[in-house]
């Protein structure tokens, strides 16, 4: 699981998080971060980020551009 540490984490990144109604069946949605919710170094389960949609979860990917 990647984006469990905030310093990897930065407004205007393309990442996928686990809204809260989807930690059950684990469905990913993807977006922009347009603001980091989680202010310690580090979460277990993800750092929470807002994404520019609105849509607040925890990360579970980052999306990487090849």
């Amino acid at each position: 699981m990647q984006g469990q540490n905030r310093n990897e984490i930065y407004p205007g990144l393309e990442v996928g998080i686990i809204l809260k109604k989807d930690q059950r069946n684990g469905n990913v949605t993807y977006g922009v971060v347009e603001k980091l919710l989680t202010s310690s170094a580090f979460h277990s389960r993800g750092i929470k980020v807002r994404l520019e949609d609105g849509q607040i979860g925890r990360v579970c990917e980052i999306v990487e551009d090849n």
